[in-house]
């Protein structure tokens, strides 16, 4: 299937592991200039080397920055868009917030919640906006959590920080229809990623069964990172066309709302 990818010009938050570098393989594999961020020089280094070898050797850009610092986010988004004459599609991503009760929390872990899970995400596309609308053509993508749709009590900072972020998406999707760009959010469930499996000690295998059977997932594993990949990508495309303001939950069915 052609994504209509090619040549577009996209930038990835959180691309240098898990479900940011799936996304950001799949674009070059559909032929799409990619720039990726991540914390973390070294392992940045090593996931630009494993996507330009997606791209037959040519460089991927790179920039080391923490989505919280908007100096560096907005150096990224509007380097990346001089240097390639446009920008077309941006993908914010970031480590969530840890786990625990409303109550287990000072005010101060709320405010550090909200500036990763939220403001730094609004950050990254206040920056692109410019950019998309002079495109006259974008796509944005967030990067959330299966809790904006269903709220896991162990997780009270993102149950709370990251239906803001839906807020945002869907309150941005009528100032930006007109100029044909579109929002959407990514909501993941539990998917096999590092931050997962640091939790599991022994046998991996069967601690990720484990939490499968745990969480209840009626396909009875948790995700691979490029299965939810799969789908930010599909709402990357110029095929999700009309798609937009929507939460696309990718979590094995184990949600029970309507």
């Amino acid at each position: 299937m052609n994504l209509g990818l090619a040549g577009k010009v996209a930038l990835v938050a959180g691309g240098s592991a898990g479900i940011g570098l799936e996304i950001a393989r799949d674009l070059v594999r559909e032929g799409a200039v990619v720039s990726i961020a991540g914390r973390d020089p070294d392992r940045l280094a090593k996931a630009q080397a494993e996507l330009a070898a997606e791209r037959g050797g040519a460089e991927v850009g790179g920039r080391a920055l923490d989505l919280r610092d908007e100096a560096a986010v907005r150096a990224w988004v509007d380097g990346t868009a001089a240097e390639h004459g446009a920008l077309h599609a941006v993908v914010t991503n970031a480590g969530g917030p840890p786990a625990g009760p409303t109550s287990g929390f000072t005010l101060d872990d709320y405010r550090s919640a909200l500036e990763l899970s939220m403001l730094g995400h609004i950050g990254m596309v206040s920056a692109a906006l410019p950019h998309l609308r002079r495109a006259g053509w974008g796509r944005v993508v967030m990067i959330a959590s299966e809790t904006v749709r269903d709220l896991i009590p162990r997780f009270a900072l993102s149950n709370i920080v990251r239906t803001g972020l839906v807020g945002y998406a869907k309150t941005l999707v009528h100032e930006l229809g007109p100029a044909g760009i579109t929002v959407n959010v990514l909501a993941p469930g539990y998917t096999a990623t590092a931050p997962l499996l640091d939790e599991i000690t022994g046998d991996r295998a069967a601690g990720v069964r484990r939490v499968a059977e745990q969480a209840r997932i009626p396909l009875g594993r948790v995700a691979g990172p490029e299965e939810v990949a799969a789908a930010g990508v599909f709402l990357l495309s110029d095929r999700a066309g009309f798609i937009t303001g929507t939460v696309q939950v990718v979590d094995g069915g184990r949600a029970l709302g309507v």
